[in-house]
């Protein structure tokens, strides 16, 4: 009986120990999981920003490249003009 007793006292501690209380734990992780997620979108709104200031000084430098080849085809063009007038 002593032992029979003793193996229930066994398993109902092996039971207790079980259903412990890990809320501390849990929350420990759901931080971490929103610090990660939060990091990670703060990376991809950097990588963005940096992305969309390249494509604006892309932008900027051809259109300042297309305006120099602008000038210089009317240069060559003013030049042929008189060309042909004094012939």
């Amino acid at each position: 009986m002593k032992k029979v007793a003793l193996t229930a006292v066994a398993l109902l501690g092996l039971g207790l120990a079980a259903c412990q209380n890990n809320a501390g734990d849990n929350n420990a992780a759901n931080e971490t999981a929103v610090e990660n997620n939060a990091e990670a979108d703060v990376n991809a709104a950097t990588d963005d920003a940096a992305t969309s200031a390249d494509n604006a000084l892309n932008a900027a430098s051809n259109a300042v490249e297309d305006a120099g080849n602008a000038v210089d085809n009317a240069g060559e063009a003013l030049e042929n003009a008189a060309d042909n007038a004094a012939h």
